[in-house]
């Protein structure tokens, strides 16, 4: 347990280059165990989740390896080891993936040791799609963990699936879908929250070696039958939710901060970069790095934050700190992610002064420009996105700001503090 106090910052510079992408990690080290032979995936993501996946695989048979800055990873292709057990921690993307390579046994089970998090999380509509495929399960309501899945004799076909409360159930479909040696068919059966991520894993599917038909608007795919994952050297790239945390903070404060390893990939968080020059922060991007000057009055903006869901509350904490209404709408899934990530930020924001107000699927923050007098204790809700967020307050209250539970943010972004304080920040980890 630890506690975080964020002193109030007087300038912000230097140059960081940006953690590596989670998701791009996580998929491409999937991809890997499910070729068979011998993969690299050069600087991996270095986070409770990644570390969380290795696990997982290693028990389901892989061989992995870290040297460096490389992961080496011989795959077991369509053919996992029983484990009997699988616990995926707090991770919900890894346990998401891996429900679908779990449909290759004849009987697993899925739990965890974070029940208040992880274990609060739906899968139903996951566990449902792979009954499609022959698949049968048992789970708690509205398919929380534990999980027991059973299956080992799986079938193509035409299968539907919503996509209104996460994408990643449409993801592990499609990693799953060429290891079971039919044509697969896949309609997704209304909205697509998240659409980014989906592009993403099409991009690792296919340099993987898998093809993947996909219409414009992502509702319909087919994946071909008689395909295998082809061993493959993959290089992770920075990762824009956290680096727009810490671009966040350089908007609110006075700064220069330059962010490297930032490549136009499909990351949706790439749109929250511009939303930052929005607001009246001087951004400057040439395809590889970004670099924001701070010290100008924000304003507030609108902002649908579907495609850019990981970094809504990095831009939450900026809209603190900007003239007039914020509102960032559209972002219902929030609420399904470690904490509720609508209603929990307001809870912990009001406690420090900040007029906010919540809707079904809307943040709204009335910024003020003055910062907050701070000097209170909050609560990070087992939360790394809530962390980023309450430390960029923090870092414009007056009397600083003491975050609770703040040993979570190595869930993604293990070095955030150290990063800060490399650009001038002054942040205390304390035993609480």
């Amino acid at each position: 347990m630890m506690k975080a106090f964020i002193h109030p910052a007087s300038r912000l510079e230097g140059v960081i280059d940006a953690p590596s992408s989670k998701n791009y990690t996580l998929r491409y080290v999937l991809a890997a165990a499910l070729a068979e032979g011998v993969s690299e995936v050069w600087y991996p993501a270095r986070s409770d989740d990644s570390a969380a996946l290795v696990e997982c695989l290693t028990a389901l048979g892989a061989r992995i390896r870290m040297g460096g800055e490389c992961l080496t990873i011989e795959g077991f292709g369509a053919s996992p080891r029983n484990p009997n057990v699988l616990n995926p921690h707090n991770a919900g993307a890894v346990l998401r993936m891996l429900l679908g390579v779990g449909a290759l046994l004849p009987e697993i089970r899925f739990e965890t040791d974070h029940a208040d998090s992880l274990g609060r999380r739906p899968n139903r509509e996951l566990l449902e799609a792979l009954t499609q495929f022959g698949a049968t399960y048992e789970a708690g309501e509205d398919g929380r963990l534990p999980i027991v899945l059973r299956g080992g004799f799986l079938h193509g076909g035409r299968i539907r699936i919503s996509g209104a409360r996460s994408s990643q159930f449409l993801s592990s479909l499609l990693f799953l879908s060429p290891l079971i040696g039919e044509e697969v068919e896949i309609e997704v059966s209304d909205h697509l929250v998240s659409a980014p991520l989906i592009r993403t894993s099409l991009e690792v599917l296919r340099k993987a070696g898998i093809a993947v038909e996909a219409d414009d608007n992502l509702r319909r795919f087919r994946v071909p039958e008689k395909q295998w994952y082809i061993p493959q050297r993959y290089e992770v790239n920075g990762d824009y939710p956290g680096s727009v945390a810490l671009l966040s903070a350089a908007a609110t404060n006075r700064s220069d901060v330059m962010i490297r390893r930032l490549l136009d990939d499909q990351q949706g968080e790439r749109a929250a970069i511009d939303v930052l020059a929005k607001m009246g922060a001087d951004v400057f991007r040439d395809g590889r790095s970004a670099r924001v000057k701070g010290g100008r009055h924000l304003r507030g903006v609108q902002f649908d934050g579907d495609g850019a869901t990981d970094a809504v509350l990095a831009l939450v904490g900026a809209a603190c700190f900007a003239a007039g209404c914020s509102e960032f709408y559209n972002v219902g899934n929030l609420r399904l992610k470690e904490c509720d990530r609508i209603h929990d930020p307001i809870v912990e924001l009001r406690k420090i002064g900040v007029i906010c107000e919540e809707k079904p699927d809307t943040i709204e923050i009335q910024g003020s420009p003055l910062g907050y007098e701070g000097g209170i204790e909050v609560e990070a809700h087992n939360d790394h996105r809530m962390i980023m967020l309450l430390t960029i307050v923090g870092l414009r209250c007056h009397k600083g700001l003491t975050i609770r539970n703040a040993q979570h943010i190595s869930k993604s972004y293990p070095r955030f503090f150290d990063d800060l304080r490399k650009l001038g920040a002054q942040i205390d980890e304390l035993p609480d």
